[in-house]
């Protein structure tokens, strides 16, 4: 067994007895914002490294892996996205994935704390290169308020780029958010949220967001897994609810031949990540469970 010394940051998952560690060479920025603790460090091979509470969010290396999934598979699954919202995302990268479609007529980015989206302007500029889109719109403050006073039959695309369901992101995981989601939603309108881990996740979490997502009155309900390094045991996933559309087909002509470029999305990686490991399968395909009480 060998320990590492300071020249490392780590974050520990205490409950699941795991923990991920980069190499860095220095801090380069840290500050208590109104809602957390947000640092960003250099690290020696993974370029950039942002920190909230603790928490990694994103290296400048492989964000793209995430950004591109959240955002690419939503889009291609709806007919004709020309409303995008996004609740969270303050790093930007997911806006600037959502206006690589030229159809886009109209992005939202809806984020708590506007010193992720500035402090990322500094650090992660690859990232927020989009940020002067004339498509580009930005509210800082509650999503979940925001979305609670959209009218009905509004959006068509929302993304739900959240952190952890802790703390601010923890109303993001709620049947009520889900619910305010449908409505805001015009027909063959898709949800997607970030759903954390299958290994660890699928029993809670996952399967968490499967029942509220049917409750609140998504016909299909579908997660797609995918690689993330620098996440709880590198393997992460996100869950698209469609309203009146089926979420396991998509628009794989316009997705082979999208005019923009992508370094881990295809047509091919979209129809692998619609195959679920046989676990998550035999969780996820149960009923929905009743409602307690």
């Amino acid at each position: 067994m060998s320990s590492l010394d300071n020249n490392w940051f780590t974050e520990v998952f205490q409950d699941q007895g795991t923990a991920f560690s980069l190499q860095v060479r220095r801090k380069l920025h840290e500050e208590q914002t109104e809602y957390q603790k947000l640092e960003v460090w250099e690290t020696e091979t993974f370029g950039n490294l942002m920190v909230l509470d603790g928490c990694v969010m994103l290296t400048s290396r492989d964000n793209f892996l995430y950004h591109e999934m959240m955002t690419h598979p939503a889009l291609f699954t709806h007919r004709d996205p020309k409303k995008v919202v996004i609740i969270g995302g303050g790093d930007c990268g997911t806006l600037k994935e959502v206006l690589k479609h030229p159809g886009v007529g109209e992005a939202w980015q809806v984020e708590i704390d506007e010193r992720v989206t500035r402090v990322s302007e500094k650090y992660f500029p690859e990232l927020c290169e989009s940020n002067q889109d004339p498509r580009a719109n930005f509210f800082f403050g509650d999503g979940i308020q925001w979305m609670r006073d959209q009218p009905p039959g509004s959006v068509d695309v929302i993304i739900v780029d959240s952190t952890d369901p802790v703390g601010p992101a923890e109303g993001l995981f709620a049947l009520d958010f889900y619910r305010d989601c449908m409505i805001a939603l015009r027909e063959g309108g898709i949800v997607v949220q970030q759903s954390e881990s299958p290994l660890l996740h699928t029993d809670s979490i996952i399967r968490g967001i499967h029942d509220d997502m049917k409750k609140a009155g998504f016909d299909h309900v579908q997660t797609l897994p995918f690689p993330q390094p620098v996440y709880p045991t590198g393997w992460w996933s996100c869950t698209m609810g469609g309203k009146a559309v089926h979420t396991s087909y998509f628009r794989e002509e316009d997705a082979a031949d999208r005019p923009f470029v992508t370094r881990y999305y295809n047509e091919g990686v979209h129809r692998g990540a619609l195959a679920m490991p046989q676990f998550m399968l035999e969780t996820l395909d149960d009923p929905v469970r009743p409602a307690e009480g």
